[in-house]
């Protein structure tokens, strides 16, 4: 089982397990749709916010290929997000990057800082060889934001999957440890532009 010392600081934030507690925080973002716009699933009423809670409440480690190691962002103000890491393979020590952020907190960074911790834990804790993450071809922040990570584009997937009904491009970002190496020591990138 592999699990991060909690709780995981940085300069402004504090990355713990998503507890029971964080329903209101999370309701706040889960219940908006523009947090939503790229993704195939919608807007949570509080019922469908207190299931997704208890769902991540369980995902505070890797414990086997598959799992996800899902992360509270809390500023002063509360749960302003989730990052997250999904272990895609054992063999090749590779795991997906996600995250969700209450777009009220964007434009300051906080995504960034928020993922750029993950990502130094992943690589430097739990031994991933790449992690890359995956939007919507048409999500310019998100893209924004793994390029801010240091990640590059690896591929752009022409209509390669059904997005509410119609065929959507979705672009594939990556980095691997070697490079995170390099990007780590490196000046942080620009704030957010906007929600992921």
């Amino acid at each position: 089982m592999f699990r991060p010392t909690y709780p995981i600081r940085t300069a402004r934030l504090t990355l713990r397990p998503v507890t029971l507690d964080d329903l209101d925080d999370v309701c706040s973002w889960q219940c908006r749709p523009e947090v939503f716009r790229w993704t195939l699933s919608g807007p949570r009423t509080r019922e469908e916010s207190r299931s997704s809670v208890i769902a991540m409440a369980g995902e505070d480690a890797l414990r086997a290929e598959g799992d996800c190691l899902t992360l509270a962002v809390v500023t002063d103000a509360g749960v302003i997000g989730t990052v997250e890491l999904v272990w895609r393979s054992q063999t090749d020590r590779t795991a997906e990057l996600g995250y969700v952020f209450h777009p009220g907190h964007g434009g300051r960074g906080l995504a960034t800082e928020a993922a750029t911790a993950l990502l130094d834990w992943g690589f430097t804790e739990f031994g991933l060889h790449r992690i890359y993450a995956r939007c919507h071809g048409r999500n310019a922040a998100s893209a924004r934001l793994m390029a801010r990570l240091g990640m590059r584009q690896e591929a752009h997937h022409v209509e390669s999957y059904l997005f509410r009904g119609e065929w959507a491009d979705q672009l594939v970002y990556a980095i691997l440890a070697s490079e995170w190496a390099t990007t780590a020591s490196s000046p942080p990138g620009q704030p957010d532009g906007g929600t992921p």
